[in-house]
């Protein structure tokens, strides 16, 4: 997959990945050179391992180890996928801490933590905000290894039928996220009833429905936080929370920080980073 390297440091690299294959390409096996964590900002891709298979959307985290043998698919979409990875050194793997799962994991779906700090390393290799791309990186290392950890996640075991139609209603969702949306809506998209699409997607994609799409709209808020000009009740609101206090609660708990300290931490705010990352460490 052709890549781009943004940031270089002996114990983090970072790299912007854009694949442009869809259905009819051929998978061929890769290995992992080292310790990955990419997060997918766009588009949705298979992944498959010797252990297990996942179906990774935006917002997804992909989890590499080193020497460990993956072929990526593209069944279900067209346009392609994105990441930003970053490559970490044993040094630094083994000052996050964590069990060994936590590197075995290979994919971890869509969690509030991970796309708030996802969007902040994203805005950070834009260049749209004034946090370090290696310190936002380190962020979002840091909180995948704590979020893992305590999960206890199982691997997942969908169809491929099931799996098409998951992520049909994810990049749905993608598109609507502004707009009220409920389960019976977002079943019948893919002509399924309630019950069952509520099984199907939470099957395939490791999150319900609901899950999903509030942390699109946690994505998107954040992306909004970052950007100028909106006030924090104008981002809930374009973000498709209908309500200010359950988002000022909902991103609270995402981010660890209010919605006016991520913003803050976005411009320079080292002071909030540094709280943050030395209570995950």
């Amino acid at each position: 997959m052709p890549a781009t390297r943004l940031w270089r440091h002996r114990s983090i690299v970072a790299l912007d990945y854009r694949c442009r294959l869809g259905p009819g390409a051929v998978p061929f096996v890769e290995v992992w050179e080292g310790f990955s964590v990419a997060y997918v900002r766009r588009g949705t891709f298979g992944y498959r391992s010797a252990r297990r298979s996942f179906q990774l959307v935006a917002g997804s985290v992909l989890v590499g180890r080193p020497g460990d043998e993956y072929v990526c698919t593209h069944d279900h979409h067209a346009g392609g996928d994105e990441c930003l990875s970053f490559q970490l050194s044993p040094e630094l793997v083994e000052s996050l801490g964590g069990r060994a799962e936590v590197w075995e994991a290979g994919s971890v779906p869509p969690l509030p933590e991970l796309v708030v700090a996802g969007e902040l390393a994203q805005a950070a290799a834009e260049g749209g905000c004034d946090v370090g791309l290696d310190e936002a990186g380190l962020q979002l290392a840091a909180r995948l290894v704590e979020v893992v950890a305590d999960s206890g996640r199982r691997p997942l075991r969908a169809p491929d039928r099931d799996r098409r139609r998951a992520v049909e209603a994810a990049l749905w969702m993608d598109e609507h996220f502004d707009q009220p949306t409920d389960l019976e809506a977002a079943a019948a998209r893919v002509a399924l009833s309630p019950f069952h699409f509520l099984r199907v997607f939470a099957g395939a994609l490791g999150v319900t429905p609901h899950q999903y799409l509030i942390r699109t709209r946690l994505r998107h808020a954040a992306r909004m936080l970052i950007g100028e000009g909106r006030s924090i009740s104008d981002v809930a609101y374009d973000a498709g929370f209908g309500d200010l206090s359950n988002f000022l609660r909902t991103f609270r708990r995402a981010a660890g920080a209010t919605p006016g300290d991520f913003r803050r931490a976005s411009k320079g705010d080292r002071r909030i980073l540094q709280d943050r990352l030395a209570a995950l460490l």
